[in-house]
């Protein structure tokens, strides 16, 4: 039987980052994968969507130049499968490679792993036979899956899930989105900038994105609306099922009335559930938290030698935590002794249409809080390089603390390259740091990063355009015991 310092459960991005950093350490480690290496984070899920969203995105400028411009459906699935392709490619000839040059360190075997006991991992092949390795630590790392509604018969044709959307054979004519949630939201903007489906978004509750200001929210929804897509708000579903080779669903509203509807296709959107049957938990005595996901502290298992990291743990469903969750557990594996993860100020990104990037808490959060505060807000008209994109629409918006020191609370930038934008923030936020160095830097012109700098300048009464000058552009006001009140003076 052959034994292995580590073994990894999952070959998806947790389970892959892991893996690699494992060799960093010179540690003999094993990574199990039941079906494909990258797992959704390639196939059904982040790249999929987004080489989808960035096509949309490019389709809906050509169509802003030529209003009668079709997009063909063979060249938009030609264009995700050369993404997921390429992506495949790097990471199987980068493991081929290292299994030849790391030959006594990495080790992959495709099959399905189940924990005998809390060192002992059994392998099943795709032809049945089996293999039994030990190990003296396990990483735990299978993912996620699109959580299934009860009452709802998901056939992953006419009724899909996101993992079905590759079985798309043409646009569909219309489409309801179950759930207006980021993902959900996400795809409503994709299949509406393409421009070929008409989109019908159901939410129950009084606005999209609730977790967001409703001055995000409002900016997404206005340009939904203008791509003909339509919000079921505040809307209830009742039943949802096939009928012909369509889709008919019934919605009751806030006033109590009902409504029958049908689509095409209807995509469902409430959220993932891990990954977590038919591996063996029980036998390594790993518990569940409260959420029914493996509970961990840290990464680590009630089973001290057992890790999470991912997807499965569902503390954030996103690849870039569920990559720092599994390095931050092999560190610990074998490792210094090291501070414990954070999930406090993640930058993230929702791909919409504009773009939006959010790093720490946002308004809404410190007002039900009551905790005072300052904002400062910059609209995209005023910078000289959405000005000459003719990408307008979108606003800087940084909260800083209500006194001198302006430390950073948080900040949502909505509009062109707002992803690229929010990082020098994120790391002011990170670092417990004020605004005085990143607004004396010297930002490269034209940038949109410059908006980021003339709101830090506006909060320090050094802005070149003045606020109370633009006031339907610039905006800055003190909020405290529920009172936002405009200012012109900030210190």
């Amino acid at each position: 039987m052959e034994h292995f310092d580590l073994v990894i459960i999952g070959g998806g991005p947790s389970g892959y980052a892991g893996a690699m950093r494992a060799i960093d350490f010179n540690k003999k480690v094993l990574l199990i994968e039941k079906h494909k290496i990258g797992g959704a984070g390639i196939y059904n899920g982040v790249l999929t969507s987004k080489t989808l969203w960035e096509y949309a995105l490019k389709v809906a400028s050509v169509r802003d130049l030529i209003p009668d411009y079709e997009v063909n459906f063979a060249d938009t699935a030609n264009t995700v499968n050369e993404a997921v392709f390429e992506r495949k490619t790097q990471m199987t000839v980068h493991l081929q490679l290292l299994q030849k040059q790391e030959s006594r360190l990495f080790y992959y075997e495709k099959g399905v792993a189940y924990l005998l006991d809390k060192n002992t991992i059994r392998i099943t092949k795709e032809d049945g036979h089996t293999r039994t390795v030990t190990a003296d630590f396990i990483l735990i790392a299978t993912g996620s899956r699109p959580r299934l509604p009860a009452n709802i018969s998901v056939d992953e044709k006419n009724i899909l899930t996101s993992d079905g959307i590759k079985n798309l054979k043409a646009f569909p004519k219309s489409m309801v989105v179950l759930g207006a949630g980021v993902v959900g939201c996400e795809f409503a903007t994709i299949f509406s900038l393409l421009g070929k489906t008409k989109v019908f978004l159901i939410d129950k509750a009084d606005r999209i994105l609730p977790f967001e200001d409703e001055d995000v929210t409002t900016i997404i929804k206005q340009n939904l609306e203008a791509n003909e897509a339509h919000v079921h708000q505040g809307a209830s579903l009742k039943r949802m099922n096939l009928k012909g080779e369509g889709v008919e669903y019934e919605l009751e509203f806030k006033d109590g009335h009902t409504e029958l509807f049908e689509v095409e296709k209807a995509l469902i959107s409430i959220g993932r559930v891990p990954n977590i049957e038919n591996i063996g938990l029980e036998n390594a005595g790993i518990s569940l938290n409260e959420r029914g996901s493996i509970a961990d502290m840290d990464t680590q298992t009630n089973i001290s030698n057992i890790y999470v990291a991912g997807d499965v743990t569902t503390e954030m469903a996103l690849v870039n935590v569920g990559e720092r969750e599994a390095r931050h557990a092999v560190v610990r594996m074998f490792g210094p002794t090291i501070k414990p993860l954070t999930y406090q100020n993640i930058s993230t990104i929702m791909f919409l249409y504009p773009e939006v990037a959010a790093v720490g808490v946002n308004e809404q959060e410190l007002v039900k809080k009551n905790i005072p505060h300052k904002v400062v807000k910059l609209d995209f008209s005023t910078n000289a390089r959405a000005i000459a994109m003719r990408k307008t629409k979108g606003f800087f918006k940084i909260i800083v603390t209500n006194d001198s020191g302006m430390r950073i609370l948080g900040m949502r930038a909505v509009g062109e390259h707002a992803s690229s934008a929010i990082q020098a923030v994120a790391y002011l936020v990170h670092t417990n740091q004020g605004i005085r160095e990143l607004a004396d830097m010297m930002h490269p012109h034209p940038s949109i990063i410059e908006g980021v700098q003339e709101c830090l300048r506006m909060l320090l009464n050094k802005s070149i355009y003045k606020p109370y000058i633009f006031k339907d552009r610039l905006k800055c006001y003190v909020c405290e015991n529920g009172i936002c009140t405009p200012i012109t003076q900030l210190n």
